[in-house]
């Protein structure tokens, strides 16, 4: 599903070069649930936000679902993150101004489905991750769990191949953490393949595999015995 080689990334910091990936060499296949972990600057988003096409590598090579993800212009990155990628933010990036229902309906909107279609398949996610009643609720008038839930179904609702969640639990309490920990193993169960960045070892212990980076390194890459939200809630 995911393929990375020989990856390399640096950034341009006044006359000086900030090599932030060394050498990243990662493959993910179809349902994975993997959590990126590693203490801040360690290149774990860096690496994410490559995949995620937010992004480009300086060396080495990335392929997607058997496309090699090279030399695209902003149109292709766009058309390429609307059919394969859905992301999950650690602070929700929802539009104020749109209900939840709008919110979640807004990728389809880009994919130029019609909005009676578009509306109903918002409305069968936004049941899905336990919100239909909230539908006609602006962001403001959520939880912070709730916001989550939302930018969940926005992100299923393409029906992408791969959901990629940069600290998801990072704005919420423990509690709450759980509950969206126990919704994202209820996609990965369906088959989902599944990139969590955390450095959180209690959320990484809820997925299936770890791997560890330090230093634009990757130190570890193993996979775990899954703790299962469902025991927390």
């Amino acid at each position: 599903m995911i393929e990375i080689k020989n990856l390399h990334k640096s950034y341009k910091m006044g006359s000086n070069s900030l090599h932030v990936l060394k050498g990243i060499n990662f493959n993910v296949k179809e349902g994975e649930l993997v959590a990126i972990m590693g203490s801040s600057g360690s290149g774990k988003s860096t690496l994410l936000n490559i995949i995620g096409m937010l992004d480009v590598l300086d060396e080495g090579s990335y392929t997607l679902d058997g496309v090699p993800i090279i030399d695209l212009n902003e149109t292709k990155a766009a058309k390429y993150r609307n059919k394969f990628l859905g992301f999950v933010f650690q602070s929700f990036n929802l539009i104020n101004y749109k209900n939840a229902l709008e919110n979640v309906a807004l990728p389809l909107y880009y994919q130029k489905i019609p909005r009676t279609e578009r509306n109903e398949t918002a409305m069968q996610y936004l049941t899905k991750v336990g919100l239909a009643d909230w539908a006609n609720h602006l962001p403001s008038e959520l939880s912070g769990g709730q916001k989550q839930r939302v930018a969940i179904a926005r992100a299923l609702a393409a029906q992408p191949k791969v959901l990629l969640a940069d600290e998801p639990t990072g704005a919420l309490d423990s509690k709450t953490s759980v509950e969206i920990m126990q919704l994202i193993q209820e996609i990965n169960d369906e088959g989902k393949t599944i990139l969590i960045v955390t450095h959180e070892t209690d959320i990484a212990n809820m997925c299936k595999r770890i791997v560890q980076l330090k230093d634009g390194i990757m130190i570890e890459d193993k996979e775990i015995n899954q703790v299962r939200a469902s025991a927390y809630v």
